[in-house]
């Protein structure tokens, strides 16, 4: 059996693998669900029930617009700044790794920013507590789980500042107060579907406020007014979406899912810090409930390891190369049953060493 662990494109159920692969087949009348109309009503039918179904699992409020685009969370560094930073206003910044340094970068593009934390010389081993959000911030933006070091941020800042998060890594995980936020969007490779689409929802009275000409396909209140429709939506990738939060709603939601993903992750934990092999790279208080990131305390039995834990059919486990070691995603459909089996495999190269020794 395969157990996949990789941070993203991710594992996706295989219910929804099947059923996708049967629309690709014959979706509607001897046709592919990659070859229909993006306006026709078989599409539309799709597209609404996918919004509906975000709408409902995550209970966003009235106000709100749910828009499907493209272009990855990384196109939203520049949206969200175009959209919401005027001439003379200042954006505040939390810096916690890759994604909010990259996300930075595209702000000053754009106008002014003001980081108002970071933890980038402990190389991102943890979540900065205690900043100041000046009060006259255009909008604050961090990033809730940082794919690469293992940290993730539970307790979102409280100000009246709009708060604008990237959720690409843990959006659907937990449960999230969405009526606390200016902007939440999210790459959807990772818990809503395959690569090529990107949710953004988006409060409808931060739309169309600055005075400032932005590209259509740029503009949040160009999408919002066209339904997500203004030009030829990823279909296919919306089509899995919709299965996704499907299977996800079966389930019992983002709450069950949620108690799902707590076991998994206080599981391999527990592993990592009884195990002497093993230790982790980030603070215990920030530890990410979708990426475990690891390392041996010798380093020359990683590579072993990672051969051994192949052999099992564990992938996906090696961590990215600015932390190194090992890094688990365990991510909503990754079943618990993958999280005992990288343990055991753990345990059992564990007994190997010792017996060696």
């Amino acid at each position: 059996m395969t157990h996949n662990f990789g941070a993203g494109p991710c594992i996706l159920p295989q219910e929804v693998f099947k059923q996708a692969a049967n629309a690709v087949l014959d979706f509607t009348d001897g046709l592919s669900v990659l070859e229909i109309s993006h306006r026709s009503a078989e599409f539309e039918a799709v597209i609404e029930e996918a919004r509906k179904l975000l709408t409902e699992l995550m209970n966003v409020p009235d106000g709100y617009s749910v828009l499907f685009l493209q272009g990855g969370a990384s196109l939203q560094f520049a949206m969200v700044p175009l959209n919401l930073l005027g001439d003379g206003q200042t954006a505040s910044y939390l810096d916690t790794g890759v994604w909010s340094t990259k996300a930075i970068k595209e702000a000053k593009l754009v106008g002014n920013v003001n980081v108002v934390d970071s933890s980038k010389d402990q190389n991102y081993n943890f979540i900065p507590k205690n900043f100041e959000i000046p009060a006259d911030s255009a909008y604050f933006h961090f990033t809730s789980n940082n794919t690469i070091y293992g940290t993730e941020l539970v307790d979102f800042p409280k100000t009246e500042v709009p708060l604008v998060c990237d959720m690409s890594s843990d959006i659907l995980s937990s449960v999230v107060d969405v009526s606390k936020f200016g902007i939440i969007y999210a790459g959807a490779q990772k818990n809503i579907g395959p690569a090529g689409l990107t949710i953004a929802i988006v409060k409808d009275d931060l739309l169309g406020k600055i005075d400032r000409k932005i590209p259509s396909m740029l503009n949040y209140k160009a999408h919002a007014d066209a339904g997500s429709m203004y030009n030829t939506p990823p279909v296919f990738s919306i089509y899995v979406a919709m299965l996704n939060l499907r299977w996800l709603k079966a389930k019992g939601g983002v709450a069950e899912i949620e108690k799902e993903n707590k076991q998994k992750s206080e599981a391999l934990y527990r592993e990592i810090d009884r195990n002497p092999l093993f230790k982790g790279t980030c603070k215990i208080e920030d530890r990410s409930r979708m990426n475990v990131c690891f390392v041996m305390e010798n380093s020359e039995l990683e590579k072993p390891f990672l051969k051994y834990a192949e052999s099992e059919g564990i992938l996906g486990i090696k961590g990215h190369r600015s932390v190194g070691g090992f890094r688990a995603s365990l991510y909503n459909a990754l079943p618990i049953t993958s999280v005992h089996s990288l343990i055991e495999a753990m345990q059992v190269f564990e007994e190997k060493q010792l017996a060696a020794h």
